[in-house]
């Protein structure tokens, strides 16, 4: 007999919107980070179409050289992440934050060499000629120069490959592209972290166990792309949180926006978040490459070879979201945010912040009331997708925050502490 539980579904209010009415506008004359944030989304998933994964590298690099900047002109409140080059009173912020982003995403993105030429100049030109101007431009390039000298030959986008096996509970490649990417990502240097092998999880239950059974079941009845059993919530929770156009980028600008942060608080909130789930991203995906175990979309169909009798094969069953192209356990989906959410608390020092984003997948708009009611909604929703089991979620949680924890006991503080 089937074992089954039963997922409770999480609830959040849903408004089907535009995308221009979920985003809050650019200023370049109040809010500089924003603005090179959204270029940088441009040049990063828009026009590279960069993966999640590889994405959260590139943030990163971007928020953690504008933090440099912005600091360095502030007089440094805060701990440097890598420099804090020397400034007068009077430079201009919003040179040193387009210096600081152009320079990176040029070094990034050679070939867009000419569409981020015209974003500087255009940032440029809103800023009155003079010493002011001259001054920041010359702290956006000495820190914008440091984080390229320091993520040179960090091990982005090498040849490394996941061990495939056949046996069960091992990882194969997935449909429909059955394709090797990501792997590299287990090997990246980190940004702040020592090692990332200090982070482990406790992995997967055995297969012949009856939470691996419990769970397994669980994903082929709800996430299953003809799932009769998912609600109409839930298969639009699974979508929102899917999309690659990650929302976890316009909350972090919403949340910006709502509470009017200056320029300072901005840089060092998008530092905090960007560093911290590259961070959490590169352990995760060490866990992957070390546990190596298969996903739904292999396990499901193959399910008569686990020695579990209370799993049922079902050659068939597809996921209602395409698998990634990585280990399944644990969730990097779950980490990744489980760092964002993390930081957002740690930023703000509270957990009930309302914010809310709009997906084009789904085309609708979700809104929370806490990171906490997010983070679980986020857990949820990989089951409904089909595309992880709910233990590999809940790991890749703790394993984001553990990770987040002493990234942030580390960095971005204040300088005195």
């Amino acid at each position: 007999m089937t074992a089954l539980i039963v997922a409770v579904p999480v609830v959040f209010t849903t408004t089907a919107v535009q995308a221009a009415q979920a985003q809050p506008a650019a200023n370049p004359q109040s809010n500089a980070v924003i603005t090179w944030n959204i270029h940088a989304e441009t040049a990063i998933y828009e026009v590279a179409r960069q993966s999640p994964t590889a994405s959260a590298r590139s943030f990163a690099i971007v928020q953690g050289a504008v933090y440099d900047a912005v600091n360095a002109i502030a007089g440094t409140p805060y701990k440097p992440y890598l420099i804090a080059p020397r400034s007068r009173p009077g430079d201009s912020a919003p040179a040193a934050v387009a210096t600081a982003a152009y320079r990176v995403l040029l070094w990034l993105f050679p070939g867009q060499a000419d569409s981020l030429r015209a974003q500087y100049e255009k940032s440029l030109a809103a800023i009155s000629d003079g010493r002011s101007e001259r001054g920041g431009i010359a702290v956006g390039e000495a820190t914008a120069a440091a984080m390229i000298d320091a993520r040179r030959n960090d091990g982005a986008f090498s040849d490394a490959t996941w061990p495939v096996g056949t046996a069960p509970g091992q990882w194969r490649p997935t449909p429909p592209g059955f394709l090797q990417t990501g792997a590299w990502f287990a090997t990246l240097k980190p940004f702040v972290i020592g090692d990332p092998g200090d982070y482990r999880s406790p992995g997967p239950p055995a297969l012949s166990s009856a939470a691996y059974a419990r769970d397994l079941n669980e994903v082929k009845t709800f996430g299953s792309a003809t799932s009769t059993v998912r609600t109409p919530d839930q298969t639009e929770a699974a979508t929102w949180w899917d999309d690659p156009r990650l929302v976890e980028w316009a909350i972090k600008r919403q949340l910006a926006t709502t509470h009017r942060l200056g320029t300072l608080q901005t840089a060092r909130m998008f530092a905090m978040v960007d560093v911290a789930a590259a961070d959490a991203l590169i352990a995760c995906y060490q866990e992957k490459k070390f546990w190596r175990f298969w996903r739904p979309v292999t396990a499901i169909p193959l399910a008569d070879t686990d020695g579990n009798p209370a799993t049922d094969a079902d050659p068939d069953w597809t996921p209602l979201r395409t698998t990634a192209p990585s280990a399944e356990y644990p969730s990097g989906h779950a980490c990744f945010t489980s760092a964002t959410t993390a930081s957002l608390r740690k930023f703000f020092g509270r957990d009930n912040l309302s914010f809310s984003a709009y997906s084009a997948d789904s085309g609708t708009t979700r809104r929370y009331t806490s990171l906490s009611k997010a983070m679980a909604e986020l857990v949820q929703a990989r089951i409904w997708a089909g595309v992880h089991y709910r233990f590999a979620s809940k790991d890749g949680d703790q394993l984001g925050a553990a990770v987040t924890r002493d990234v942030l006991n580390h960095a971005f503080g204040p300088r005195n502490n």
